[in-house]
């Protein structure tokens, strides 16, 4: 092998090291967004102990039934015990207004959230959702990440690459969910896509 071929070689391997490995962020604002079971909650929490500052985890599930709450104590145990943690499905906007000591902020995740306010909604109009709340709570999230000074990390799913839904609620929550990675995606300084456990850093 020619002794250019071997440099070409080798910052090709730097490129994809660089974008794979989670790096201290400048920016306040990171989205990370893949598949279900693709790596994202394991990166984030990679990402989020890579910045100084006490840590703060909010979790959006609710432990409806036993195979939640199993879910729910495998990520307990996955994080360290450096980590303070509120579970708030709905409130999220304000739980980072308040919470003003922390130097980093994973909101894991934005689609189960997405999912509680719709249900709210529906329950509320006693009909199918429109998603007009839904989509301010959005709006308000976003407005309480920019002036947050933590450095805020977002994990979400992308609902949007399997087959169309069958039915007009669960189109509507595809849709709102796009609209919301969008939203956030367009808003932050640094955006990951997971595949298989890969991140690809695309923004």
């Amino acid at each position: 092998m020619s002794i250019k071929r071997q440099k070409a070689k080798g910052e090709r391997r730097k490129a994809n090291k660089e974008n794979s490995e989670p790096q201290t962020p400048n920016s306040e604002l990171i989205f990370i967004l893949g598949g279900a079971r693709s790596g994202k909650s394991s990166f984030a929490l990679k990402l989020a102990e890579s910045i100084k500052g006490k840590r703060l985890y909010i979790a959006t599930a609710e432990a409806l039934d036993m195979e939640m709450e199993e879910r729910i104590k495998k990520h307990k145990k996955e994080r360290a015990n450096n980590w303070d943690a509120i579970e708030e499905p709905i409130k999220i906007a304000d739980i980072i207004k308040k919470n003003k000591k922390y130097g980093v902020i994973l909101l894991d995740c934005l689609t189960l959230w997405v999912s509680n306010l719709m249900h709210i909604e529906a329950r509320s109009k006693g009909q199918g959702a429109r998603g007009g709340r839904t989509l301010q709570k959005i709006t308000d999230l976003i407005s309480a990440c920019k002036k947050a000074k933590a450095s805020i990390i977002i994990v979400s799913n992308e609902v949007g690459l399997g087959i169309v839904p069958d039915n007009p609620l669960a189109r509507q929550f595809r849709d709102i969910a796009g609209f919301a990675n969008q939203k956030i995606a367009d808003a932050a300084g640094e955006v990951y896509f997971m595949v298989s456990g890969i991140p690809l850093k695309i923004k």
